[in-house]
């Protein structure tokens, strides 16, 4: 089946986050909406059909996850990730920055220290400081156009109160896919302070065509196996984050007893009817879409990375080897993060989402969705073009 990425779809009065809060961030409706990381793209009709399905029954009790969910995931995880993961290992999580909560909460005691690389999604510094946990940043530096790891750097962050690291893998928002030596040596590491680990791998599923593999970070090595609490999800990659549905993989079975104990005690360990449902029809059918998809976004990042430099080379963007998300590096523009972000909005038109949201290094980058129809970027990069011009012209 050819799946249609270049549909239109009008989101207005739907709640879409990307539309609703415009106003509150851009200082005015009128942007192309191109911050907030879900899809612009239909949601999979295999995902929708299955909902529909079950909505011809007339109640909507309290529900059991569907027999072949958990099968269907660990199948999934196995086959894409090269990763013997056993039943046992595997619960249902209800969202992965929830999850992330759940984690300081329940390996962590307040005034501990965690530790997060930045530039990174910002809600690694809310659950850390909303709790009372102390962030540490260990910077990640930029090599030949690539975030790479300070593991110098990060051997000097480490305390005798340094309970917890928080890595992005694959990377949000430089879009890295980490290698698998890149994470033997990290976890190596951390297994020399005896830190664990939490790994978002959100975008497990989201490399694009002709990029490393994803490697999880559990499978790295026995140590790092037994001291990895790993989150995916395939709300990500299939559209449907509405749904909230996620999944831990802890295969050590004592932090998995204390992560899954405090889940319950919190009546925080089951999800909606339409949480499960969807993540089975995701993992059932939803390979060909998903191979379809990343080629039309791998297509949407030539396109403006192309574009940018023939036609506006004072923005410079970072080539995501996983996710739809591009990070711009605008520094040749000569402004600073906040009057940038107001002249993307206000003269340019568009809604990106601010650098210094993601920490340390996000100064004078803004970060780009490119999951929308080719039509929307090209009219996008139109208006971009057009305001540099102008910006050029008042100040020659």
């Amino acid at each position: 089946m050819k799946y249609d990425f270049d549909e239109i779809i009008d989101r207005r009065n739907t709640g879409a986050i990307k539309l609703e809060r415009c106003k509150t961030l851009f200082g005015t409706e009128d942007v192309l909406p191109l911050w907030v990381a879900d899809m612009d793209f239909r949601t999979p009709d295999f995902i929708l059909d299955a909902i529909r399905q079950r909505l011809e029954h007339p109640i909507l009790g309290y529900t059991m996850p569907p027999k072949d969910y958990y099968p269907l995931t660990v199948k999934w995880i196995t086959g894409h990730h090269n990763w013997n993961v056993k039943r046992d290992w595997v619960g249902f999580l209800p969202g992965i920055v929830p999850g992330l909560a759940f984690a300081v909460q329940s390996l962590t005691n307040v005034g501990d220290e965690i530790i997060v690389q930045s530039p990174v999604y910002y809600p690694f510094f809310h659950v850390i400081e909303n709790n009372h946990r102390v962030l540490v940043n260990n910077q990640l530096k930029e090599v030949d156009g690539k975030y790479v790891m300070d593991l110098d750097d990060l051997e000097q962050k480490f305390t005798s109160k340094t309970k917890l690291f928080i890595l992005c893998n694959p990377h949000n928002p430089g879009g890295r896919v980490w290698t698998k030596e890149e994470l033997q040596q990290f976890a190596a590491v951390c297994e020399k302070h005896n830190v664990t680990i939490i790994s978002d791998e959100i975008h497990a599923d989201m490399i694009l065509p002709g990029n490393t593999p994803h490697t999880p970070l559990a499978t790295v090595s026995e140590w790092a196996e037994q001291h990895t609490v790993t989150f995916m999800a395939p709300t990500k990659v299939f559209n449907m984050p509405g749904l909230i549905s996620s999944t831990y993989i802890i295969p050590n079975a004592e932090l998995r007893h204390k992560f899954a104990e405090f889940l319950e005690a919190s009546e925080m360990n089951a999800g909606n009817i339409f949480a499960y449902i969807g993540a089975v029809a995701a993992y059932e059918h939803g390979e060909e879409w998903r191979v379809q998809m990343l080629d039309y976004v791998q297509g949407n990042i030539d396109y403006i990375s192309d574009f940018l430099k023939k036609n506006v080379p004072q923005v410079k963007p970072m080539i995501p080897e996983a996710s739809f998300l591009v990070w711009l590096d605008c520094e040749a523009l000569g402004m600073e993060t906040d009057d940038l972000h107001k002249f993307f909005s206000l003269q340019a038109g568009l809604g990106l989402n601010k650098g210094t949201i993601f920490g340390a290094g996000g100064e004078y980058h803004l970060r780009l969705n490119v999951a929308c129809s080719r039509k929307v970027l090209e009219q996008a990069m139109v208006q971009l073009q057009l305001a540099v011009k102008n910006k050029l012209k008042v100040i020659g």
